[in-house]
């Protein structure tokens, strides 16, 4: 129940309380609570007055034990659950000119006698020089080089809000996650396996396909019916059963399963392989004959369109896919044929609006087939192309390209141009069939902060965090100092990240760079490279935003040597604000701004990055995302191209925002009985039974 009650405090900033019984002892728990309130502000949260006021009529013994719970997860959501060493002791003060700490580094080996024998000046590692990459001090040692945080108004406070019962907020958060409109991040799939087996209400609506798959795992288990439309959901399911990958981008070693397991399974598969579904099973053969040997449909005569899936999978049995009909017809250059094919599926139709537009002679008749399709097509998908169309016309620095983990690459736009006319048509079809899906708001209220915050048109590669937003999402930098930070712990071999930052003009040229190799320059320093983090390591850089001669900043991490970020114990990024002249250490809780794993099949990780605006004020835009990268011996001097070129991409796509659908919402409002917020965070003073959304409800704002 520990794991439960931290996943809703971190996911919703509620703490759930429910109906514990009030102390005996008045102003033991008011003491208590009030304890608990200051410790919170040290690492920036703080209860809200319902929240405090509960607390204080609890029994001491309860608040200090609630108490315990609460800091553990909010230090874990900030990343103060860890000590932060620097390996420079003073950072960012005293940071040593890069070639003077290599001279030292040299000096110290040589007049070492046993390190001497080892220096051979023609294969001189410098790595491996003694005492460069692990810390020479204590954690204790940097505590007492460091004065104390200096509280400043602009620190970072989170409300912790009054929440109701344990059980009544996990169903709440299950509900929500569970009928998202948008893919699921991995961190929401575990955090659903988690809600899922404690939560026995059925969600009205699940829409996603991996999501269903997790809740299928729960019924498998149970004995009950299994949610399945596709031969896929299937696999989808006997992937998850076996601890495996619903997304299926990976491979699973599945289990064995029980005989009653296996009934199921072939039961749901069963009922789900018509011929047309049989297309699907080509696309994962490997894993379809995997599955087969586990689940002998041989044994269940009773169910022989089950055994087509196998048969098909093993090349014994025909069976074409509906996008190799399509692919034939465009090829074929008949288009109308491919529409027609496509109108039996408008999610793909919409999704392929684009290619039918340039492959046919009749683009009004595509998008006659296209408005009939959006009336039935997802929410998601219809937002999805209203962002592509809007950015149709306008030249882009190269075409973007995102995979599912995050992994990213660009390529020259070679595409024909639309006529002005033809995009203008198509989006006056999505933006009328959007505003009927959206709900009446009533009374709306919305936070002007939020208005550049991007659509979660897909939660993929976005790992939950503090302050996390999704990818295009723009949002103030207000503080003289930024401050980024890395930590890791390595799983089982060495293990060595580099936090570096590239620097550009406004043309993404004229590159300066701060990492390992440079450690400082006029206005930004480094803290000092680790190469080993068994007992976990961080790393940081500093940079004074007033004197930075640089527009565009965009932090860095790269896997230099060992595991990638999802092998490692424990990896994550974010960066802080400060005033110039607030002393503290080189990590400090209420500062932090930003905190988010570190996750993705690359090499490096581009989280974000910051621009300076005509305006001179900072802004920072959410990148989440990965390049490929090298096995080994990654840095920013090998990076650079392609991650300038990637970053300009994103920066200058304009992203569909909240802006976007606050305009519609408004012109839809009508009744004035209900009240719709939002922003950051609710206000206290919200009508009872309002509709808020905030950044972890934000996916709650697409329309199905």
């Amino acid at each position: 129940m520990d794991n439960l009650e931290s996943l809703v405090i971190a996911r919703r900033l509620r703490v759930p309380i429910g109906d514990a019984p009030a102390g005996a002892h008045p102003g033991w728990g008011e003491a208590a609570a009030r304890q608990l309130d200051a410790a919170l502000l040290s690492v920036g949260f703080k209860c809200s007055a319902a929240l405090l006021d509960r607390l204080a009529k609890l029994r001491g013994e309860t608040v200090v034990d609630l108490g315990v719970r609460i800091l553990a997860a909010v230090r874990h959501l900030v990343g103060d659950h860890v000590q932060h060493n620097a390996y420079f002791i003073d950072f960012p003060r005293n940071v040593p000119d890069t070639m003077e700490f290599w001279v030292g580094l040299l000096q110290e080996a040589l007049l070492d006698p046993v390190a001497a024998t080892s220096i051979r000046p023609a294969t001189l590692n410098l790595l491996a020089l003694p005492g460069y990459g692990r810390y020479q001090h204590t954690y204790a040692d940097l505590l007492a080089a460091h004065a104390e945080l200096i509280p400043l108004a602009g620190d970072r406070v989170t409300v912790l809000d009054l929440g109701g019962s344990l059980e009544s907020e996990a169903r709440e958060l299950y509900l929500s996650l569970a009928g998202s409109e948008t893919p699921p991040a991995a961190e929401d799939l575990r955090a659903l396996r988690t809600l899922a087996a404690c939560c026995a209400d059925e969600p009205p609506r699940i829409p996603m396909r991996e999501i269903r798959a997790v809740i299928n795992e729960v019924r498998l288990a149970a004995g009950r019916p299994l949610l399945a439309d596709t031969v896929t959901d299937v696999l989808r399911l006997a992937c998850g059963a076996s601890g495996g990958d619903v997304t299926l981008t990976t491979s699973t070693r599945f289990r064995s399963f029980r005989r009653p397991e296996r009934r199921a399974l072939l039961q749901a598969l069963d009922r789900v392989a018509s011929p047309a579904r049989l297309g699907e099973v080509p696309r994962h053969r490997e894993q379809w004959k995997r599955l087969g040997e586990r689940l002998h449909p041989h044994e269940y005569p009773q169910f022989p369109r089950a055994a087509h899936v196998f048969e098909v999978a093993r090349g014994e049995r025909p069976a074409r896919s509906f996008d190799s009909r399509v692919e034939a017809a465009l090829s074929a250059g008949r288009t109308s044929d491919a529409v027609e094919l496509l109108e039996r599926a408008p999610g793909a139709l919409l999704r392929r609006l684009d290619h039918l537009l340039r492959a046919g002679t009749d683009p009004s008749g595509v998008l006659d087939a296209a408005e009939r399709a959006a009336t039935v097509a997802s929410g998601r998908v219809l937002l999805s192309l209203r962002e592509h169309l809007q950015n149709r016309l306008a030249p882009a620095a190269g075409r973007v390209f995102v995979n599912r983990r995050g992994r990213a690459w660009t390529a020259d736009d070679a595409r024909s141009r639309l006529e002005d006319d033809v995009v203008a048509r198509a989006v006056a079809i999505l933006d009328e069939e959007i505003t009927r899906r959206l709900p009446d708001p009533g009374e709306l209220i919305i936070d002007p902060e939020v208005l550049d915050v991007a659509l979660p048109l897909s939660g993929k590669a976005v790992a939950p965090g503090l302050g996390m937003l999704p990818r295009g999402s723009l949002s103030r930098v207000d503080g003289e100092s930024l401050r980024f930070f890395v930590h890791w712990r390595q799983a089982a071999r060495r293990t060595d990240y580099d936090l570096s930052a590239l620097m550009l003009d406004a043309s993404y040229g004229d590159p300066e760079h701060i990492s390992w190799t440079n450690h400082s320059n006029d206005f930004a320093q480094y803290s000092g490279d680790l190469v080993d983090a068994a007992d976990g390591a961080s790393e940081f850089i500093n940079i004074s935003l007033a004197r930075t001669t640089r527009p565009i900043i965009i932090p860095q991490v790269h896997i230099y040597a060992g595991e990638a970020f999802d092998e490692a114990a424990e990896a994550f990024f974010g960066y802080m604000i400060r005033e110039d002249g607030q002393e503290g250490m080189p990590f400090e809780p209420r500062t932090v701004r930003m905190k988010s794993d570190l996750r993705g099949a690359g090499r490096v990780a581009l989280p974000l990055v910051f621009l300076r605006g005509d305006d001179g004020d900072w802004r920072v835009k959410w990148l989440h995302l990965h390049l490929k990268g090298h096995p080994e011996f990654n840095q920013v001097e090998g990076s650079r191209l392609r991650a300038s070129l990637l970053v300009r991409s994103i920066v200058e796509r304009d992203h569909l925002r909240i802006r976007y659908l606050a305009d519609l919402l408004r012109g839809k409002g009508s009744a004035n009985d209900h009240t719709t917020y939002i922003g950051w965070q609710a206000p206290a003073d919200l009508p009872k039974g309002a509709r808020v959304y905030t950044p972890a409800t934000l996916h709650e704002l697409i329309p199905a």
